[in-house]
């Protein structure tokens, strides 16, 4: 055997070894979603920004109620919510003291309410299944959290 032919599938293997590819670059595919909920939860009646994210008590009960409702619990631990005492998801107490949604999301009001709304648009790996909830109740349920501390 020539060493040519030695060589042959040692080459080989080391060609067939594709470089890593570059990520693409993709507009945040969730900046759709935040529009939608900014659009239909964000005006109202020229209230300063500050006042319309802060939850109000009503709407941070509603939201407690969603949570149960939308069976978050399922997965998630939810302080203050009936039967709320999934593991799968972890514990979502003191989650206004938290920088981050989902480990890369900031964790601010609209951004959390979007996450809940539709998750896989902002994260398309995350575990999180989308359950449905329109854009107030997703606000609502938001709400809920953010009075987490």
């Amino acid at each position: 055997m020539s060493a040519d032919a030695a060589d042959g599938p040692q080459q080989w293997a080391m060609s067939s070894t594709l470089p890593a590819r570059p990520r693409p670059v993709v507009p945040w595919r969730g900046a759709g979603v935040l529009a939608l909920l900014l659009a239909t939860v964000g005006c109202d009646g020229g209230r300063p920004l500050a006042a319309q994210t802060a939850g109000s008590e009503q709407q941070i009960e509603r939201g407690r109620v969603l949570l149960a409702q939308y069976q978050c619990g399922s997965c998630h631990a939810i302080p203050g919510v009936a039967d709320a005492r999934g593991r799968q998801a972890g514990t979502l107490e003191a989650f206004s003291a938290r920088s981050y949604i989902a480990g890369r999301l900031p964790n601010e009001l609209p951004v959390l309410a979007a996450w809940i709304a539709d998750p896989r648009a902002l994260v398309p790996t995350t575990s999180m299944p989308a359950m449905g909830a329109s854009p107030g109740d997703a606000l609502a349920m938001a709400a809920y959290l953010d009075a987490l501390e």
